[in-house]
């Protein structure tokens, strides 16, 4: 479509009944995504006034919803795709390069001819680029290259993901157009896994990916990590009276590649006492058999983490079949049983020993003040600072968001959807 064409179904609500699959009811939320692609079409043209034609992008940020820290464990998950994504106005050229400005992070440009890993590249965004065309190109796809603008609304640091986001959507540009989208959501989120772990140089677990590529609720079982079995399931938050909110708790993210690396690698300690690689592998009644025996090998933290593993693997499956069921008051139960699991066992809700600077528990004591019984409330994603998740009855979720604002800052809260299409091309 030209910038025109895009600009007048934009400004007619032509595009309505698409942003209503992607970001949900409202007139008010389509005014907000009307005025967001405008703006992102106006930086398209002032950055490429050669390039008339201009497709158009999409890929959600997640919430984990079950399941805290037991995908690298090869154990369960329960996620969802939620409606905050990564957009991205694009012109496929045959250059041999992808640039891609965003409206957060400047510009990035990749020189399609040399894909090997650059180590100058960890840990940006053109590692990322860089890993996903290489993945792309060892597949047997020829890439041309493109020219994109993009812009977030999945903020950095707020545990939805936004690097699994930006991985599904330069995903999907390729695969859509270089390879007449044959690779399947799945893959391409194995394909954003490859780029963070090999070029982007951070190990990933695969949740966070195959949840932004699918989208919806899902279940997915890492038994076989190569082959998830990836299962949906179909539940209706808004229309049983309840809403999901993230709250910022502003906590900082620095100094914590150590407490994030030692929660796989205490489990690992307990796994290799049982000669596996995995806990997956592990069978917990000869695990609490031989606790006398483990710590002599283990720390009793890493014990303690084992154990978040055993039941939270589960209870990611029981919450699903609760959804499944409708029995809201089992979901939410559970939900709690797993925040207090991860505080308790996993004891990921601050950093150890810190004593000032406590976020993620103050913000979930005041959640369980002002829900006062009601939804549920737990850490949410990797933990030790950052978000966290609450489900919270519709007629008061304006008035929670407003309470955690209060005291973590302005626009701290979000009151989200779940989106049940992962990446994905927007079509006039």
């Amino acid at each position: 479509m030209t910038i025109q064409e895009l600009c007048g179904a934009l400004s007619s609500g032509r595009l309505d009944e698409r942003f209503r699959e992607l970001y949900g009811n409202g007139e008010r939320e389509y005014l907000r995504q009307r005025a967001r692609y405008l703006s992102a079409a106006e930086h398209f043209s002032k950055l490429y006034p050669e390039c008339d034609d201009v497709r158009v992008f999409s890929a959600p940020g997640r919430t984990e919803i079950g399941g805290n820290h037991t995908d690298h464990q090869h154990g369960c998950v329960l996620a969802a795709a939620v409606n905050l994504d990564v957009i991205a106005l694009v012109n496929f050229t045959e250059d041999g390069f992808i640039r891609i400005t965003s409206e957060e992070h400047g510009t990035n440009e990749v020189d399609l001819s040399d894909l090997s890993v650059c180590e100058a590249e960890r840990g940006t965004s053109n590692a990322l680029i860089r890993g996903i065309a290489a993945k792309f190109a060892e597949m047997g796809v020829e890439i041309g290259g493109f020219s994109a603008y993009t812009t977030s609304d999945v903020l950095i640091g707020s545990g939805l993901s936004s690097s699994a986001a930006f991985e599904n959507l330069i995903g999907t540009i390729i695969d859509v157009c270089y390879n007449e989208s044959k690779t399947g959501a799945v893959e391409i989120a194995k394909i954003g896994q490859f780029a963070e772990t090999e070029y982007f140089g951070k190990a990933s677990g695969l949740m966070d990916q195959t949840v932004s590529s699918v989208g919806g609720f899902v279940t997915i079982d890492f038994v076989d990590p190569e082959v998830p079995v990836i299962t949906p399931v179909r539940f209706d938050f808004s229309g049983a009276g309840h809403s999901l909110c993230i709250t910022d708790t502003k906590g900082s993210h620095a100094d914590l590649i150590g407490e994030y690396a030692s929660i796989p690698s205490e489990m690992k300690s307990v796994s290799a006492c049982f000669g596996v690689d995995y806990l997956r592998e592990v069978d917990v009644d000869d695990f609490y058999a031989r606790l006398p025996e483990l710590r002599n090998k283990c720390s009793d933290r890493a014990i303690l983490r084992a154990a978040h593993f055993f039941d939270e693997s589960e209870r990611a499956m029981l919450e699903a079949e609760a959804l499944k069921n409708g029995d809201l008051d089992e979901f939410f139960r559970l939900v709690n049983e797993s925040g207090t699991s991860s505080a308790e066992l996993l004891q990921n809700l601050c950093p150890a020993g810190a004593i000032e600077k406590q976020e993620i528990p103050l913000a979930i004591m005041l959640s369980k003040h002002k829900l006062n019984g009601c939804g549920a409330v737990r850490v949410h994603g990797g933990g030790f600072a950052g978000t966290i998740q609450a489900f919270v009855p519709t007629y008061l979720a304006d008035d929670y968001a407003s309470e955690m604002d209060r005291v973590f800052g302005t626009g701290a809260c979000r009151i989200l959807a779940i989106r049940s299409i992962g990446g994905t091309e927007i079509t006039l």
